[in-house]
């Protein structure tokens, strides 16, 4: 990373100059860091990150990246099972958003942020202080008492480390309360010293816990003596001669504000797109100022020629309209106004402010349609199926704010409030995706108050002052946002939650009305604060159905499979392939609450699947007694086989004959409905629960992709445990082949053909996909499917069981081998699959790592059934991929040769679709 400079100058060298304070360590630490400073008696000087989108307005996916990646290096340090189990935990309010991040980045992990907003009615599960705030309070609030419970990794996220002090403090308060065997800190810079460094280490050994460490950078922060009382009178100093300047009273507690051109918002320039942006020095005053001696340094506003050019500092922006009787003519001194009482955070009203209009009336309100009871962020917990339901709704509201913005918007800033970091992050990440010719940068309003001095080596240069409005526990106070005014935006978003939606929000000296100063359009998005409801169990149905089994059910035999599921055969689901992916990619339906309509093979696809089942059924047969054997040995002598239906299903009645063929066991097998984003069919749980041992039940799907399926049984089964209070259940999945290195427990990691994949209901004992709508599956009910009885002319589920069956006997030493061989080797994952996904969404531009789908399973089921874009294919791919061409022949879909391919082929949905979009040409091709 470059240096963070603005005309050649790091944004730290004014506070360096003046207080002899120096940065020593990694290269990357002056690009990562400027320095600032604040009004607090404990510490002088503030590290002003530029990655963390806090006080500098910066790319969000130069926000989002940093914090992704270091959890990347977490999950690289835990490994995939370790990581599985762990808990993420960011601190209030500056890390809130790249805690966040992290645990995006760790994968499975559930995530919880601290908190200074008490919520009446959440219990307290915990708290801390931290030594060198301005505000210490520190409360943990989640809505599941058990998130924090577990001997699992607790990581956690801070944007630096100073002294340690306040880790310190989060381990010792949570240890005694839920010891755990193992921690990780996490930030974006270490500036510990070797002292408190070693500090950490002998804490870790009191405690008999490991700690490790993981940072993008480190280094130390050199403090000259008497830094502190230097650094407070220079504060002092600059304040007062604010308050002469402005006319401020000098005992204002506020710092000086500029409005001159912001600082760049990156060390690295050029993914700031700031390169050529002129910025003034420190020596200039504003456009139009001639009057300013460039030796002074000063900046006032434009229009006070009156005020006396005698110092460096930039007094605050914009203040004409405001009567001083009226406390708006001053930047600080407001504690007169009307701010409300102390109190608890409540729920704020989210409909039209009709008054907002007449006041600002270029400030545009948007309804997100946020998704009901997706929380607004980790203040209560964020599972990874709350993060499967936001990446599901992104599109669609990043849409609704796209389409509000002026047409001639080139630079847009969306500004997060104190702790709600996150949500806005994600917009604004996703608005830079997709809004093109449009700079998005990305930073939020924050409680800590710092010097604002307008000079090219200072990192703070300009501070919008306002009144806090969400009617904070500690009273009211002011609020800030820096390096906002100024800076060129075109148009603010303005993103908070509904408890901070108030009159003090809409004010004349409010939020929105210092923002409306400095840009043209003002956009405000509330999304809905979350509340946890009162926790209860869920009632329970007195008695649940017994297994749905064949014929009744399915043209399986009754003893090869139950379903735990309900039969909707007589419920019209089905839609068109364009509708349904219309809806699901704009985020107005999930994809299990319809049906995509069956497709019916051609001959010559027929002949294609006959001819893969009898070249590649040895093969099958070999994998399907290797993973059985894996499963005899390593989880349970006599499991319970739970498929992941429909896909796992054949798999699970494989590996149930094979028990049966080579050991002479007779092993239970069930199907059960897992939806991604909504969890596993909890009824189907409880009732496993009931009638057999969670210990012995092995979860079974045919083929790995990219692991979200094993991610999202990991995430149910954990929530299962906290609301039902059963445990036992593992969630690791054994699959016929793991060509995406996401379980330990396989037969084969090569990536080919799996015949059932060829075909939907015809190879799966006629059974649909599984369907979870709220007006046909109660809280008491199993998810629901259909039985396409009106298709058994057509079937070929019983005969490919058969086809594959029938090679066992030759394939046994094989089987042995193999068994032996996975058995003594390292099957440790590896995600590969996960970070392919990722490289070729980003290489393709699609940025959605939803749209990819890897694998000649995953491929084949896209041609089936959603809106293929293109298919990648390994050179070289033989046989393996015949129906895959023919397919995509049949539907206009290119076929792209790739030298470099970890999957033998991977199929991309169209990332842009609109009705009737099916290839790439756009045309929608009947079957």
């Amino acid at each position: 990373m470059n240096k963070a400079v603005n005309d050649g100058v790091w944004s730290g060298s004014w506070v360096a100059e003046r207080l002899g304070v120096r940065l020593e360590g990694d290269d990357e630490l002056t690009g990562m860091l400027g320095l600032a400073l604040r009004r607090n008696p404990k510490r002088a000087h503030l590290l002003v990150s530029n990655v963390l989108g806090k006080h500098v307005p910066q790319s969000p996916s130069v926000v989002y990246g940093a914090g992704f990646a270091l959890g990347r290096r977490v999950r690289e340090l835990l490994g995939a099972q370790e990581a599985a189990r762990a808990v993420v935990l960011g601190y209030a309010e500056t890390a809130t958003g790249l805690g966040h991040s992290v645990a995006d980045g760790v994968g499975l992990a559930p995530y919880l942020h601290s908190t200074r907003r008490p919520v009446a009615g959440v219990a307290r599960a915990g708290g801390f202080e931290e030594s060198h705030s301005h505000a210490t309070s520190h409360l943990l609030l989640p809505e599941d008492p058990a998130l924090l419970v577990g001997d699992g990794p607790l990581v956690l996220v801070d944007d630096e480390f100073s002294t340690g002090n306040t880790v310190l403090n989060t381990v010792r308060d949570l240890h005694e309360r839920y010891p755990r065997r193992r921690y990780v800190v996490v930030a974006l810079v270490d500036m510990r010293s070797p002292a408190d460094a070693g500090r950490l280490a002998e804490f870790a050994g009191e405690i008999g816990a490991r700690v490790d460490l993981v940072a993008a950078a480190t280094g130390t922060v050199r403090l000259p003596e008497g830094v502190l009382e230097k650094g407070q009178e220079l504060v002092a100093r600059y304040e007062a001669e604010s308050a002469g300047a402005g006319g401020l009273s000098s005992a204002a507690p506020s710092g000086p504000v500029a409005q001159f051109p912001a600082p760049p918002s990156s060390g690295v320039a050029a993914e700031a797109g700031l390169e050529d942006d002129p910025q003034s020095s420190g020596a200039t005053a504003e456009a139009g100022r001639e009057g300013a001696p460039p030796s002074s340094g000063l900046a006032v506003e434009a229009g006070r020629e009156g005020n006396p050019p005698s110092s460096g500092l930039a007094v605050e922006a914009d203040r004409k309209g405001a009567p001083p009787s009226k406390g708006h003519a001053v930047e600080a001194g407001r504690e007169g106004n009307p701010l409300g009482a102390r109190g608890t955070a409540r729920q704020a009203p989210t409909g039209p402010h009709p008054e907002d209009a007449r006041a600002h009336p270029h400030i545009t309100r948007i309804d997100l349609h946020w998704p009901p009871g997706l929380p607004d962020g980790g203040r209560h917990g964020f599972t990874p199926a709350h993060r499967s339901h936001l990446e599901d709704a992104l599109p669609a509201m990043t849409a609704r704010l796209a389409e509000m913005l002026p047409k001639s918007a080139r630079r847009v800033l969306v500004l997060g409030f104190e702790e709600l970091m996150y949500a806005p992050l994600r917009l604004a990440r996703e608005l830079e995706q997709v809004a093109e010719g449009v700079e998005v940068r990305y930073s939020t309003t924050t409680r800590s108050p710092v010097l604002a001095v307008d000079d090219p080596g200072y990192a703070i240069r300009t501070r919008l002052v306002f009144p806090a409005h969400d009617t904070p526990a500690d009273g009211p106070g002011e609020r800030y946002a820096y390096n906002v005014a100024g800076a060129g935006f075109d148009a603010v978003i303005a993103v908070v939650d509904s408890v901070a939606d108030t009159p003090e929000l809409h004010a004349p000296d409010g939020l929105l009305a210092r923002l409306s100063a400095h840009a043209p359009q003002v956009l405000l998005a509330v999304v809905p604060s979350y509340v946890p409801g009162p926790l209860a169990l869920p009632e329970r149905h007195p008695m649940l159905p017994e297994p749905l089994r064949g014929p009744a059910f399915s043209s399986y035999a009754p003893e090869e499979v139950g379903w735990l599921l309900q039969d909707l055969s007589d419920v019209t689901l089905e839609a068109p392939t364009e509708e349904r992916e219309e809806a699901i990619q704009s985020g107005g339906a999930h994809y299990a609450e319809s049906l995509p309509v069956e497709y019916q093979p051609s001959e010559q696809y027929q002949e294609l699947f006959q001819t893969a089942l009898a070249e590649s059924a040895a093969r099958l047969a070999q994998a399907a007694g290797a993973v059985t054997e894996i499963v005899l040995a390593e989880r349970s002598p006599r499991p319970v086989l739970v498929s992941l239906a429909r896909a796992g299903t054949p798999v699970g009645v494989l590996m149930r004959r094979w028990a049966q063929f080579r050991h002479g066991l007779e092993l239970p097998h069930y199907a059960v409905s897992i939806v991604r984003g909504r969890g596993i069919d909890a009824n189907a749980l409880r009732w496993l629960a009931a009638h057999h041992d969670p210990r012995d039940v092995v979860f079974v799907d045919g083929w790995t992709g990219k692991g979200a399926i094993t991610r999202e049984l990991t995430a149910a089964i954990r929530e299962f445990e906290a609301s039902d209070g059963v445990t036992g259940f593992d969630p690791e999945i054994a699959v016929l082949a793991d060509p995406g290195s996401c379980v330990r427990t396989y037969g084969t990691r090569e990536d080919y053909l799996i015949p059932s994949a060829c075909l939907n209901s015809t190879v799966s004992g006629l059974i649909s996909r599984t369907v979870l709508r709220a007006d046909l599956v109660g809280p008491n009910d199993y998810h629901g499917a259909k039985f396409y009885r009106e298709l058994a002319g057509a079937d070929v589920s019983v005969a490919f069981l058969d086809a594959v069956s029938a090679r066992f006997a030759e394939v046994v030493d094989a089987v042995d081998a193999t068994a032996k061989e996975l058995l003594s080797g390292d099957r440790e994952p590896t995600w590969e699959g996960w970070a392919a996904v990722e490289r070729i969404s980003e290489e393709y531009g699609i940025h959605d790592v939803n749209l990819v789908k890897p694998g000649v399973g995953e491929t084949t089921r896209v041609l089936l059934r959603r809106v293929p874009w293109k298919i990648l294919a390994r050179a070289g791919a033989g046989a393996d991929l015949d129906h895959v061409r023919l397919l995509a022949e049949q539907r206009g879909v290119p076929v792209e040769e790739v030298a470099e391919l970890p999957y033998t082929c991977v199929g991309l949905i169209h990332p842009k679709y609109t009705r009737g979009a099916t290839g790439a040409d756009g045309r929608a091709v009947n079957l």
